[in-house]
């Protein structure tokens, strides 16, 4: 990573944490502190930050652009904090600390994330609006609940929630993951271009490059567990990575990246911090992620 990147990079983390801090001590309750608790512990922004480059690429203010990239951060945490519960994947542990149910207890956890979604829609309804269109500001929204809604993110944790590890179908784990992950990050590479008025070929070519990133994060995590050994007492989980094996993920993931960077390259989007995002996933020669 050069140092325009990684500058570029450090100052807008250091925005986007003094926004969301900002969001997050509107009141002090133990809701609100649970809130805090899953979201300002960490994280690598990943989607947030991918909106920011988006729509600062094509001219928009970062002013105009920061509420959405923090909506989208809160509906991620949300979905964290849930599929963290008991009832769904069961996990102790998230980014190096007790996960938000083993914090605070199942019946706050489940009830931070529902706030985190729902706020997430307040600051949407209350950010600004583009000057050169305002009702750009009701399509994102309506485009941000698509991707997290019963047609998209639910949806995937719904067909992974039901995913069999005897099914070894590949374009079943994708439809899984499109849905689950890919969806979200989407809605993130394409919000901040349409923000800032972006043609909209370009947009098209942005949700492309967001799929294809989508499903290639998914993977790489997935080869992320697959090199760790199981927790012990934990189910066995189905990955794609799994499913495949080692070097056929390997080698899929390394596809659906050269297709993200495709998808750049036609629209002539040459970004370094878009790119940027494309590498951090790329796997090394030695064929580690």
């Amino acid at each position: 990573m050069n140092k325009d990147t990684e500058l570029y990079l450090e100052q807008k983390r250091t925005r986007l944490e003094k926004a969301l801090d900002c969001y997050l001590s509107a009141e002090n309750s133990a809701v609100f502190e649970a809130m805090r608790y899953a979201v300002l512990g960490g994280g690598k922004r990943f989607r947030p930050l991918l909106l920011l480059a988006s729509g600062e690429y094509f001219g928009a203010s970062e002013e105009l652009l920061l509420p959405y990239a923090c909506a989208i951060e809160l509906i991620h945490n949300y979905s964290l904090i849930h599929d963290d519960l008991p009832l769904m994947d069961n996990d102790d542990f998230r980014r190096g600390q007790p996960s938000c149910h083993k914090k605070f207890g199942q019946p706050l956890a489940l009830l931070a994330g529902d706030g985190l979604l729902t706020m997430a829609f307040e600051i949407l309804a209350s950010a600004p609006a583009p000057e050169n269109d305002p009702r750009i500001k009701s399509r994102i929204a309506a485009e941000i609940a698509m991707a997290a809604g019963p047609r998209g993110m639910i949806a995937g944790q719904w067909l992974d929630i039901n995913f069999q590890p005897e099914n070894r179908d590949p374009d079943a784990y994708r439809e899984m993951a499109c849905r689950k992950t890919a969806g979200l990050i989407r809605v993130s590479a394409s919000s901040g271009a349409r923000l800032a008025g972006a043609p909209e070929a370009a947009i098209q070519s942005l949700e492309q490059y967001g799929t294809y990133l989508g499903l290639a994060f998914q993977l790489w995590d997935d080869l992320q567990d697959l090199a760790q050994d199981q927790s012990a007492g934990k189910p066995f989980r189905p990955n794609l990575a799994r499913i495949l094996g080692t070097a056929p993920a390997l080698e899929l993931l390394t596809n659906w990246l050269g297709k993200a960077e495709e998808a750049l390259d036609r629209a002539g989007l040459d970004s370094d911090i878009l790119n940027f995002f494309i590498k951090q996933l790329r796997p090394t020669r030695e064929g580690k992620t």
